[in-house]
């Protein structure tokens, strides 16, 4: 075994540095130990510097465990330092003092050594990372001259294989494709004349587009290099754990361009989409602005624009030969201080925010990225902050290309650079304002590092030009609660100051809105306290029960003292996954909700992937119309093992906590699909068996299905789709997909009754459970439990009561009597009024 002693200045670079290259490895498969800094100051300050003692003690503990020790140094003057440890070291393991980049270096060393290497070798590809670097402006032409049909030299191998699974190569087979070359040398290339990249760079491979039906060419040079291309040809051949279904003929993905998302570009010398330019005209006052509602809510307050990017560095400016190597190194400790500030945030962060931001903390850290910029200081003589900027808009513009999910981690590239760039000419990062008043942030787009800041903060709703459901300004909304709507295309053209009001749940900004509009929705993000005893004025209980997604969100409904969760939304466990997660897995992730509410009922939703949240090893990319399609308990019928897992793994789970677990289905259609999952159920030892209402068929045998189940439970949002034959993704309906529409109400009316004829419960867990106007509604209609978010369980216990079960009656019956949702409410208004 070969150790590795890396000297820096910095502690902070050198535990940055390590952290990086140790991703690339498994846990104990190398030594090394990081000798940084010259001590502390009388403070506790870390003092810049090196330290001969320390080094010498570094390759003194190593010895004791392996053949060899490779020295790696950061900055010249660190060189000094090692010689003389060299001196002054007790042991007599030999030690090499490798001359090589220090971030690259260290990478290659620690990959190089994992794959046991000798000391020789590992020290040659410590070395090989500097000449990577310095001739990186004609790899792109050489590599082109080496993949030929045979390979130039005596040690290239080749293979070719064909991306066979439906996605291409996406993050998920990227990180195997990286995983899998560790320790070999690995070109992947693009047929018949794409890109290539190396195969440890996760950038890089998603850069290369590769779809569904594609050739790859994969070259190997050195030792391990047989091993390496013999496992990502079994990976390619499995389609990494997607699958390898082919798509039909009007879906192939190797003959169907896919065009860049809107207002993403797609030209190299367009590093500014549309959506950035300054609005050519002001939205005028009374306006309602349509995009698309990504997390619920409602919220008003004036408009704050999110702080412009970083202006374009000058590309006339070059920076003469003698002081480049300065140039570099600005560019290597940016990149490493960046990586340093998102690990911070990481570490405060949780849930879905944690993992985006450690997912930018990477980016931040891709050897690539880094290299490729260096390169063209070194051999173009751009600035740093010249040559950051070119090798980001590289990497948009191929991001942009592949559209879909990918473009829209172009906000993620744009963050990164911009940090790296600020860092470098130490200045501020535009981002997220710092304002003492509530107010809206309006932006073309949000990068991770700027949503996870607004944790906390001011802001009480988030409009952005792009994103969409699966962006991350979506997902951190959601995870903080806070109403957001994207895809709004003037939304940069309301001036600053403006009063708006953000409608989550419809999809609309309404700007310079009336003040009554204002009050009451203000009044409804009021933040109400829940004392955990939902009823009614005259003493029937309703309990109010929370919506949750994970462990982190059961906490916080746990402390807002809801009555138990009557949504459990698995499907957290199985995303940004090649692959479904184990029994073990899935048991481990379930009791960290059902340990949030010993003694207290939970009700858990199997997998509802499809729609607009496919996965890859459970739904097909070849679907016309996804929401009609394979999605909920359908994808029981191709993948029935998906199924059964997750039964397992939840009545295990189940077992080992103390809370009162019920399981219910999604995308119910009829009673023998009801039937089969409840007899799947009690098979796997789970007694409490229930179906989602989300089909007006399911709604209409409602009588029937009580037969073979123990309960219900609506979900307004799919059932209003259905019943309306309206997308609830296409903001141009949101006025269809609304629960106060009475075709939908007259359904729940429905599915009410048969719960009391049947004497069995009836849930609403969709978005018209949390809405304080709208429950005694349901109530009335026959509901005895509403799911919400955990925001809203003080202001419905608080309007619930205000009323008894007879006014929720009289409320429902003006309600489904009345012929428009604005109909709708305005009858339950004046009834209620009137008692």
């Amino acid at each position: 075994m070969i150790g590795i002693v890396a000297v820096s200045h910095s502690a902070r670079l050198g535990e940055a540095a390590l952290e990086l290259a140790l991703q690339m490895v498994h846990d104990g498969e190398v030594r090394v130990r990081v000798a940084a800094g010259a001590g502390v100051d009388a403070e506790g300050v870390p003092i810049l510097g090196t330290d001969a003692v320390a080094v010498s003690a570094a390759i003194d503990e190593l010895a004791t465990e392996c053949d060899g020790v490779l020295v790696l140094m950061d900055l010249g003057s660190a060189v000094l330092s090692a010689e003389l440890a060299v001196e002054l070291r007790s042991s007599d393991v030999t030690v090499r003092l490798a001359p090589a980049p220090f971030v690259e270096g260290l990478l290659a060393a620690v990959v190089s050594a994992a794959a046991g290497g000798s000391l020789d070798t590992v020290a040659a590809e410590a070395s090989t990372a500097l000449a990577a670097k310095t001739g990186a402006l004609g790899v792109e032409e050489a590599h082109e001259a080496e993949t030929s049909d045979a390979p130039k030299d005596d040690d290239a191998q080749v293979r070719r294989v064909r991306v066979r699974n439906p996605q291409g190569i996406h993050a998920r087979p990227a990180a195997l494709i990286a995983k899998a070359s560790s320790g070999a040398d690995v070109r992947v290339r693009r047929l018949p004349d794409g890109p290539d990249a190396s195969a440890a760079s996760l950038t890089r491979l998603l850069v290369l587009g590769a779809r569904q039906g594609d050739e790859i060419e994969l070259t190997a040079r050195g030792d391990g290099g047989e091993e390496a291309l013999d496992r990502l040809v079994a990976l390619f051949d499995d389609g990494f754990g997607e699958g390898t279904e082919e798509t039909g003929p009007d879906g192939d993905a190797t003959s169907t361009a896919i065009a860049p998302a809107p207002g993403l570009p797609t030209r190299a010398d367009e590093p500014k989409s549309r959506a950035q330019e300054e609005p050519t005209r002001t939205v005028a006052p009374g306006a309602v602005l349509r995009g698309r509602g990504v997390s619920s809510g409602r919220a008003a307050a004036p408009v704050v624009h999110l702080a412009p990017p970083l202006p374009e560095p000058d590309p006339d400016v070059l920076v003469p030969p003698a002081d480049r190597d300065s140039e570099v190194s600005a560019i290597e400790w940016a990149a490493v201080a960046v990586a340093d500030q998102l690990r911070t945030r990481t570490a405060q962060a949780t849930g879905e925010t944690k993992a985006i931001l450690d997912a930018s903390r990477l980016l931040a850290s891709d050897p690539e990225l880094v290299s490729e910029a260096t390169a063209l200081v070194l051999s173009k003589g751009r600035t740093a902050a010249r040559a950051v900027w070119e090798t980001a808009v590289v990497h948009e513009k191929a991001l942009a290309a592949l559209g879909g999910r990918m473009a829209e981690r172009i906000a993620d590239i744009r963050d990164v650079r911009d940090r790296i760039i600020a860092e470098i000419l130490e200045v501020d990062m535009p981002g997220v304002p710092e304002r003492d008043d509530p107010f809206v942030l309006v932006a073309a787009d949000l990068a991770p590092a700027d949503t996870a800041l607004l944790a906390g903060g001011r802001c009480v709703a988030l409009v952005t030009v792009q994103g969409g459901p699966t962006s991350h300004t979506a997902i951190i909304a959601r995870s903080l609660g806070l109403p957001a709507v994207v895809g709004v295309v003037d939304a940069q053209a309301i001036p600053v100051g403006t009063m708006v009001l953000v409608d989550g749940d419809r999809g609309t900004v309404e700007v310079a809105p009336a003040e009554s509009r204002v009050a009451e929705a203000r009044a409804s993000a009021t933040a109400v306290d829940f004392d955990g005893v939902g009823a009614l004025s005259d003493g029937q209980r309703i309990p109010l029960l929370a919506n949750v997604g994970g462990a982190a969100d059961a906490t916080v409904a746990a402390s807002a003292h809801a009555e138990g969760v009557g949504l459990f939304r698995t499907e957290f466990c199985f995303l940004d996954r090649a692959e479904a997660p184990s029994i073990d897995e899935q048991v481990t992730a379930y009791r960290g909700v059902l340990s949030a509410f010993p003694g207290r009922k939970v009700v858990v939703r199997t997998l509802d992937a499809g729609s607009d949240k496919p996965l890859p090893f459970a739904n097909s990319d070849s679907e016309d119309n996804p929401a009609l399609g394979v999605r909920g308990l359908r994808i029981a019928r191709r993948r029935p093992q998906l199924l059964d897992d997750q039964l397992v793994a939840l009545a295990r789970a189940a077992a080992a906590e103390a809370a009162e677990v019920e399981v219910m289905a999604p995308m119910v259609a009829t009673v023998d699909e009801a039937r089969d999952f409840a007899e799947r159920c009690r098979s796997a030892g789970l007694d409490r068996v229930g179906i989602m209402i989300e089909t007006p068929s399911a709604a209409l045998l409602a009588a029937e299905l009580f037969e073979v189940v123990d309960f219900v439970s609506l979900g307004t949002n799919d059932l209003a789709q259905y019943t309306m034959a309206a997308d609830r993704l296409l903001s141009d309906l949101g006025d269809l997909n609304d629960p106060w529409q009475p075709a939908v109400l007259r359904l729940i009316a429905a599915v009410g009754a048969a719960g009391r004829a049947a004497g069995k419960s009836v849930g609403v867990c969709g978005e018209a459970g949390g809405d304080p106007a709208l429950a005694p509604v349901l109530i009335g209609l026959g509901v005895t439990s509403l799911s919400m978010a955990p925001r809203s369980l003080g202001r419905v216990a608080a309007r619930l009561q205000e009323l008894s079960v007879d006014d929720c009656r009289r409320a429902a019956e003006a309600a489904v009597g009345a012929s428009s949702a604005d109909a709708a409410r305005a009858a339950v208004s004046s009834t209620l009024v009137e008692e």
